[in-house]
């Protein structure tokens, strides 16, 4: 499946480089994200859905104590799936958001993931690995973890490890006593955040019967999160002692997870599904916007443009879909035009890394690049993690003339993704050119010395 240009994936490295107890750790926990130790797992970033998706969940991360320091993103995977891997971010996969139809669903799974945080899981499954040596690792969640846990965002680039059936099958074994306090925890939570509990069951209820499959068929979710029809009768009891709280989903959370699930479904799904299904928009703008990437994705940019200036219309301060106009523009090669609705994006929202290394890959492709250094070093600056955006900062240092900032970008993208050989070559490149003792010159250093550290293993 391919993505468009800002709709896309960030993919984990292949690669392997064997890793302390957090990132063993961490890399365990991804194991549940494909239910296949050879499978590559991928992110789709998107501005648009992960604010949508942060305003839908917040109620449920502020009754749980957790306020904003948790993000929730997106696996591209059809499967069933959700997982946390540290104490910062819940993901889900693809497959589930496009099942749960109801916004009090996905709240539930956030509940239960937010759960996992606060009751201590992950810090306990350190000690459940035992001496396990590998497991898989999601590039992107191996960094989160080393930066969460060291306070330095540096820190997290190039950690990746492979796996191994003993690591997996360890992890797999993890105790059912903490799915079903994180059932408890997630249902008090989503009471205390006014949220319908019958969600949860909506969500159980979705793998019923499939304890009766053979493993390789049930979906990741059902491995990792155990599931039986006494689990389902607590659940159910739980949220009968909870249902004299709940309340309607008030008219701005239904609005946001629709205009996730419709901007995930319009560029995830066929063009024509999509199009023969634009009266379920709940609002006039979500259906405008799913309309732009349907007709986007079947190269009719008239239309595509046509709809998504509806949409703008409509909500004249919307910097996600000053954001899609962008990228429409962009993949016709209109680059000043897409240049200013990035530029109205940023505008709006001037601190979202996503749009501003979307300003900046603009800039790139209109022939720019002084000026996309700065959106593309504040975008970095905010997010690291995104291996398109250092892609962007190495291209348009190289094409400034500044070599030793060049080089330093792409060893840092190559070590995001695992390439720490690679990564270390560049890294010596960049330190050699870099005045001695400069903040590019110390980070190329740290990438080198965990690129001499890998080779020695």
């Amino acid at each position: 499946m391919s993505f468009h240009r800002r709709f896309h994936r960030e993919t984990p490295p292949a690669s392997i480089h064997p890793l302390k107890a957090i990132a063993i750790l961490v890399a365990a926990l991804v194991l549940i994200l494909s239910g296949n130790t050879a499978k590559a797992a991928s992110l789709i970033r998107d501005p648009d859905i992960e604010h949508a998706l942060g305003r839908v969940a917040a109620p449920i991360l502020s009754a749980a104590g957790l306020g904003g320091n948790v993000r929730v993103l997106v696996v591209n995977d059809r499967s069933l799936n959700a997982f946390v891997v540290d104490n910062n971010h819940i993901f889900i996969h693809l497959g589930m958001l496009l099942r749960m139809n109801t916004p009090e669903m996905f709240q539930a799974v956030v509940a239960h993931e937010a759960a996992h945080i606060t009751n201590g899981h992950i810090a306990r499954r350190i000690t459940n690995m035992g001496n396990a040596q590998t497991a898989a690792g999601l590039g992107l969640a191996l960094a989160a973890a080393a930066a969460a846990a060291t306070g330095n965002a540096n820190v997290g680039l190039g950690l990746a490890i492979g796996s191994s059936a003993s690591a997996e099958r360890r992890f797999l074994a993890h105790s059912r006593a903490e799915e079903v306090a994180a059932d408890q925890s997630g249902v008090r939570y989503m009471s205390h955040a006014g949220v319908d509990t019958q969600g949860a069951v909506d969500v159980h209820e979705i793998f019923r019967g499939q304890e009766a499959l053979n493993t390789s068929r049930q979906d990741p979710y059902m491995r990792s999160h155990p599931l039986t029809r006494d689990r389902i009768r607590t659940m159910k009891a739980y949220t009968s002692a909870h249902a004299d709280k709940a309340k309607p989903a008030s008219p701005e959370t239904i609005y946001w997870y629709a205009r996730a699930r419709g901007k995930l479904a319009a560029f995830t799904l066929s063009p024509k599904w999509t199009l023969g299904r634009l009266d379920d928009s709940p609002s006039r703008d979500i259906r405008l916007m799913r309309e732009a990437a349907a007709r986007h994705r079947l190269s009719q940019s008239s239309a595509a443009l046509k709809a998504i200036n509806g949409a703008i219309a409509l909500r004249p301060e919307d910097a996600f879909y000053y954001e899609l106009k962008g990228q429409i523009l962009l993949e016709n090669r209109r680059f000043s035009e897409a240049v200013t609705a990035y530029r109205k994006a940023v505008a709006i929202e001037p601190r979202n890394a996503l749009l501003l290394s979307s300003l900046g890959h603009a800039l790139l492709a209109a022939d720019r690049p002084r000026e996309a250094l700065k959106p593309l070093e504040q975008s970095r600056g905010r997010d690291f993690r995104n291996a398109l955006m250092l892609r962007d900062l190495g291209a348009a240092y190289a094409r400034t003339g500044n070599n030793g900032m060049a080089a330093l970008a792409a060893a840092e993208r190559y070590a995001l993704q695992g390439r720490l050989k690679d990564a270390g070559v560049l890294a010596k490149r960049a330190s050699g050119l870099l005045p001695n003792g400069s903040r590019g010159w110390r980070r190329a250093e740290d990438i080198l010395r965990e690129s001499e550290r890998a080779s020695k293993k």
